[in-house]
């Protein structure tokens, strides 16, 4: 699959219907603004993010690949970026969820979400990384 096609056709629908990419039906999505780890160049990622009591997650699933998505390196090298939501762009800090934080947000999402559940399944022994956006 060609990923990078893929997320220009998404990120090109987002903006062009206020933040709703008709694929993901009701699923709210985001377009993290990185910067690449090695080269510093500005990547746009669109993804499902998850929101909670008005606290924005998202999941390192990688469709249950055994791999970590690119995307969360990046995270990690430059943890403060822009995120684009609906059609608001805001300054944010993403902070990676570890221990007892982790495992409750991925415990959560496993008994909403059958897709993800499989997600977890098929990813292990991987662990699949969480990260919460605090807007700045």
């Amino acid at each position: 699959m060609d990923w990078k096609a893929l997320n220009n056709e998404v990120i090109k629908e987002f903006r062009s219907n206020n933040g709703v990419v008709a694929q993901f039906g009701d699923l709210p999505v985001v377009i993290l603004n990185t910067l690449g780890a090695k080269s510093a160049n500005l990547i746009e990622v669109p993804l499902i993010t998850v929101i909670d009591d008005d606290q924005m997650y998202l999941f390192g699933t990688n469709a249950g690949a055994k791999k970590q998505p690119v995307w969360i390196y990046n995270l990690r090298a430059n943890p403060v970026i822009d995120v684009e939501f609906k059609t608001h762009i805001f300054s944010a800090k993403l902070t990676e969820l570890f221990g007892q934080q982790r495992e409750t947000r991925i415990q959560l999402q496993t008994q909403r979400t059958p897709q993800f559940a499989d997600y977890v399944a098929s990813s292990a022994p991987r662990r699949i990384a969480v990260f919460r956006i605090d807007r700045l």
